[in-house]
Parts: C-alpha cells; sequence; structure tokens
C-alpha cells in the first residue's frame, strides 16, 4: 500500500518536533499560542489543538493551566538507543528468538520469526471490518468484554469445528486475549507448582517458557515425521506420572511434521490409561491443505483440549484466542479470565475477527497463502540445498522449514554471527528440551525472500567451517 500524505494534525506534530530538534525551542520554553500557530500554519485552530493534546500524550510537550503549552523539561535529553535495542549478549535461550525478532529495527531481516510478512496479510479485509466497526455502539468501542467473548465469534468457530466432525455448544468455548493467553489460564487451571508436562523435542519455544514460569517439571517426547514418538510417550506416561501433554498436532512447530492416523491413536490411548490430559494447539490447522488426524476431534473434547487463534491467518496485532473444552472445565476456566484479566478479550478486537470470517474474502485468502506457501516452500528448499542445508520433512504446508546443517556446524552460533549483520535466526536448541537440536535451524520460508540472508548465511558457515 503506497504511504499516505501527513494529515493537517501531523503536519502540525511535526513542525513542533522540528522546533524542538533543531533547539528553536527548548526545554520550558512555550509554545506558539494555538491561534499565532493556526494562523502560520494556515490551518484551524482545532487542529492546532488536536495536535497539542497529541505531543502532550506523548510526553513531548505539557500544558499549564490558564498559561498554554510549554516543552517538556526532559525533550532535549537524547535517546539512548542501547535501551531500546534487543539485548545480543543474552543466553540462546527460549527467550532468545522472541526477544530478537520482537524488538529489532522494522530493517532487520527476520528468516527466524513465528509471523507472516505484513504484506501477506489479509489488508483490503482488516480494513472494510474496521469501518463496519467504527459504525457500531457506543458500547462496542467503550465497555468491558462479556466473560466468554463474543457470542458472534464463538458461533463461527462451532461452525467451523462442526465442518471437521467436531460437535460442541457455545458453552464448550471461550474467547481469550490470545493463544499464549489459552495456554496460561489452561496451565493457571490444571497445574500445581511441581507437576510434571509433557511436550515434543523438539517444540515451540515459547511452551517451554510459560511452563518454567509455572515451575512446573518439563519432560521431552522425541518428535517423528508421523508425531511424537508413540514407544517414548507409552513409556513416559507410565513412570513420569504427568498432569499435561501439550503439542501442536497440526503442522507441527517447529518441524512442520503431521501425525499419523495410527500415531494419533496410541497417543490418546496412552493419554486415557493414564488419566493425562492433552492441549492440542492448533493454531497452524488453517494452513493444511486438507484436515490431518486432529486429537480433539478423535477425542470430542473429553480430555483433549483445543486452543488456536487468529494471529498466524489475520494479524498478530489483533489478538484473540480460544479454548474449546468440557463444559465444566470452561465454566473454571472463564472464572479464572474474569480473575486475572476481568472479562474476556477485546470486543473490538473479537467482532473484527467475526467480520473477516463471516465475508468470503478469509477463504480466499487462505487459498492464496497456502499456494504461495508452497512456492515459498518449495524455492527455500532448493536454495538452502545449494548450501548443504537438508529439510528433516518437507511439510503440507504452512511457513517453516526444518532444517539440518551441514556436519559440525553449530545454528546457535550462526545465530549469534548472522544478528551482526541484522538478520534473526531461530536455532535449534531454543526448541530443545534435550538440547539435542545444535544441528538444526527453523526457517520462515514467507521471511526468506531477501538475497541478503542467504549470502550472510553462506559467509558465517564458511567462518564457523573454512573450506580447505
Amino acid at each position: 500500500m503506497k504511504n499516505e500524505e501527513p494529515t493537517r494534525t501531523e503536519q502540525v506534530m511535526a513542525a513542533v518536533r522540528s522546533k524542538i530538534s533543531s533547539r528553536a525551542l527548548s526545554s520550558e520554553d512555550r509554545l506558539p499560542s494555538i491561534r499565532s500557530f493556526a494562523t502560520s500554519m494556515g490551518v484551524s485552530p482545532s487542529t492546532v489543538v488536536e495536535a497539542y493534546d497529541r505531543l502532550a500524550a506523548e510526553g513531548l510537550i505539557r500544558a499549564r493551566r490558564g498559561s498554554g503549552f510549554y516543552v517538556a523539561g526532559n525533550a532535549m535529553t537524547p535517546l539512548a538507543l542501547a535501551e531500546t535495542e534487543p539485548r545480543r549478549d543474552r543466553a540462546v535461550d527460549p527467550f532468545w528468538v522472541s526477544r530478537q525478532s520482537l524488538d529489532a529495527a522494522s530493517t532487520a531481516l527476520k528468516p527466524g520469526c513465528g509471523w507472516l510478512p505484513a504484506d501477506w496479510m489479509p489488508h483490503i479485509a482488516l480494513r472494510r471490518a474496521m469501518r463496519t466497526l467504527a459504525r457500531a455502539e457506543d458500547a462496542m468501542l467503550a465497555d468491558y468484554g462479556s466473560t466468554r467473548g463474543s457470542l458472534r465469534l464463538r458461533r463461527l468457530l462451532l461452525g467451523r469445528f462442526a465442518e471437521e466432525g467436531l460437535e460442541t455448544s457455545p458453552d464448550q468455548i471461550m474467547l481469550t486475549g490470545s493463544g499464549t493467553q489459552a495456554i496460561d489460564l489452561v496451565c493457571r487451571f490444571l497445574l500445581r507448582s511441581g507437576d510434571t508436562v509433557v511436550v515434543d523435542d523438539p517444540c515451540y519455544f515459547n511452551f517451554q517458557a510459560l511452563l518454567r514460569a509455572h515451575q512446573v517439571r518439563i519432560v521431552g517426547v522425541p518428535y517423528t515425521p508421523s508425531g511424537p514418538d508413540a514407544d517414548v510417550f507409552e513409556s513416559i506416561m507410565a513412570t513420569e506420572r504427568p498432569r499435561l501433554y501439550i503439542t501442536n498436532s497440526a503442522l507441527h512447530n517447529p518441524t512442520g511434521a503431521t501425525p499419523s492416523p495410527q500415531n494419533a491413536y496410541r497417543i490418546l490411548s496412552a493419554a486415557a490409561a493414564h488419566d493425562v490430559t492433552i492441549v492440542e494447539d492448533e493454531i497452524f490447522a488453517d494452513f493444511e491443505p486438507e484436515p490431518s488426524p486432529r486429537l480433539a476431534i478423535l477425542d470430542g473434547l473429553n480430555r483433549v483440549i483445543r486452543i488456536g487463534s487468529f494471529s498466524k491467518t489475520l494479524s498478530a496485532s489483533i489478538r484473540c484466542g480460544y479454548i474449546a473444552a468440557r463444559k465444566d472445565w470452561i465454566e473454571g476456566l472463564t472464572d479464572l479470565q474474569v480473575a486475572t484479566c476481568f472479562g474476556g478479550p477485546s470486543p473490538i478486537a473479537t467482532e473484527l475477527i467475526a467480520e473477516v470470517l463471516s465475508g468470503g474474502s478469509y477463504r480466499k485468502h487462505m487459498e492464496e497463502l497456502r499456494k504461495r506457501l508452497s512456492r515459498a516452500r518449495r524455492e527455500m528448499a532448493t536454495r538452502l540445498d545449494n548450501l548443504g542445508i537438508k529439510p528433516w520433512v518437507m511439510p503440507r504446508g504452512g511457513f517453516y522449514l526444518w532444517c539440518r546443517l551441514p556436519e559440525d556446524h553449530d545454528s546457535a552460533t550462526l545465530a549469534r554471527t548472522l544478528l551482526e549483520e541484522n538478520v534473526v535466526l531461530a536455532p535449534g536448541n531454543v526448541f530443545s528440551i534435550s538440547q539435542m537440536a545444535a544441528p538444526f535451524i527453523r526457517f520462515n520460508v514467507a521471511q526468506t525472500g531477501d538475497p541478503r540472508i542467504l549470502s550472510s548465511l553462506k559467509r558465517a558457515m564458511q567462518i564457523q567451517h573454512p573450506s580447505p
């Protein structure tokens, strides 16, 4: 989308900032009166009022009752850039990729991040939905969300579940502030300090970070191209007596693999035999060309809790997740959400998502995404192969490639080296409980279009292991 011309209010704000940065106005200096500045800028007094109010909200200027507006005392303090950038020397742990990706400058290249580029998202549908919401009743813009979230969005989700063969009712689903909050609520509800939780090895790194915050014991089950190693899983169920098993079943993160029907059956059977609850994160499910075996569908939400969100498919800026589970558990989880958040997610966010999902544009958007990602996976796999980097499996969908580096290369070392070139990678051991994934690295194929990424990676690999 082309950059829009600044509004008159923004022009006035820019003029004030320019006066301050050029030292034409210093700390505690009085700004021109509203009427005189309006005349000099050729705008209305109300435009200057709005500009001054915005600058005051930013802390650049401040108002003195009956006296006007003044430059704030700290407005001339230089910005300490070192305080705003992510620490590059921190340990390469489950927080490393998150911190580097989220806090990196807009110019950074992020083949290790976990989201699609902004220009891959359905901007037209989102803007149309925003215009519709702008005409909504005042309560939509001002009130708290209901305890279980928008009934409209919950009904849309129930319809989507029914298409998969999962029959549920409105009292079996609740909306949350995000997919991460959904997992956090489940952990708060079912776990106590010292409990044992099983995760895949490798698994989504924030599962580890969140579980450690809950002070539980984490046990990893090796992940294979057809799902978690069922023999090891059955042994863990018998010997470790875990409380939960948390997994991505559709397009597993980070590997992109999909469980086979036989594997799904054995996992469910072992969990049932030992009274273990399964949390199935289906955040990548819509990227599949056709649905794979889902634990929640096979189980009917008896001991499987389904969670998900819309951050990967619609917008990471409009946060909303959901939990589908037994009625009695949803009741308790709802009380917990009230205790920790006082109500459900933002009505603006939930209605915005509902507006997009209820139109035909979402299906078209996902169809185009699946095609685009299919091409990107093939092209990236070919380019990586030229460097001796091989995909562990070729996923059916999604935007991740879990790749093995050539012998004796360490992904964490490469990640640190490329960070100096403003490239954020996702090294293997941030995903691994056993710390046995040093030769692996996760690539987001949608974020690898810039040729500088592979050229930087090639140089770093040559530095790590120079050619004879």
